[in-house]
């Protein structure tokens, strides 16, 4: 056992080694809940409560067979956030998707377009997993100033456009470095893209918020709204 995992063991039955534990390790407290929520969390945050007393049972119910102990307390931190940002989606205002979210409109696939169907699984419920990831990147949108909603409005909409825009997703999807500082800086190098993509500063600024928001569900863990993008995978591939 590592000295972590005897102080775990030790600090089940001793409340001011539990608490010294806790402070000592506030700081991955945070970041592990912040994975699990998809957005940055901080002790002004319900989440950050959950994650407290998740951490604190994970000291109570720690045995050395488990493993290491961090690990076991990040996947108990892991699961309480999950389970709390699902209980706060199933309360959560309605998220109407409009359908010229995604990809071709209407009129060029039918009625039951790739974003009918988006809207039609959101408002029945038939898929709980999209809701989820709706309202969380609606979250991470919230950072940036827009909603998910508002999307529609910025969605690019001709064949031309649409190609152009998936150039200058995919240009950031492959320099992680810039992706990171999008995300840290909540702002589209546009000048990079423009210059690296080839792509219109006209454009880039035209459908800014679509290409922040391409950017962090692909380069997220949001596979069902990943899979409506296609053409932007398709760019990905080349």
């Amino acid at each position: 056992m590592s000295e972590l995992d005897i102080l775990a063991v030790n600090a089940k039955d001793n409340e001011n080694s539990m608490n010294r534990l806790i402070n000592k390790y506030e700081n991955f407290i945070l970041k592990r809940a912040s994975s699990a929520a998809r957005r940055y969390i901080s002790k002004s945050d319900d989440e950050w409560s959950v994650a407290m007393a998740a951490f604190t049972d994970a000291i109570r119910n720690y045995f050395p067979e488990k493993g290491s102990f961090l690990n076991f307390a990040e996947l108990i931190i892991r699961r309480r956030i999950i389970d709390y940002v699902r209980s706060k989606s199933r309360y959560a205002p309605e998220i109407l998707v409009k359908p010229s979210l995604f990809e071709s409109s209407p009129e060029e696939e039918g009625d039951y377009s790739m974003q009918s169907e988006i809207a039609e699984k959101v408002s029945s419920g038939e898929n709980n997993s999209l809701r989820m990831e709706i309202y969380l990147i609606n979250e991470v949108f919230s950072e940036y100033g827009f909603s998910f909603m508002d999307l529609a409005d910025y969605s690019p909409k001709a064949e031309k456009t649409k190609r152009a825009c998936a150039k200058a997703v995919a240009f950031m999807i492959k320099n992680p470095i810039l992706t990171s500082e999008m995300k840290i800086k909540r702002k589209l190098p546009l000048n990079l893209i423009e210059k690296n993509a080839k792509v219109s500063r006209k454009l880039l600024e035209r459908h800014r918020k679509y290409i922040v928001a391409a950017v962090e569900i692909i380069s997220g863990d949001y596979p069902y709204l990943s899979d409506y993008m296609r053409y932007i995978r398709e760019e990905l591939e080349k």
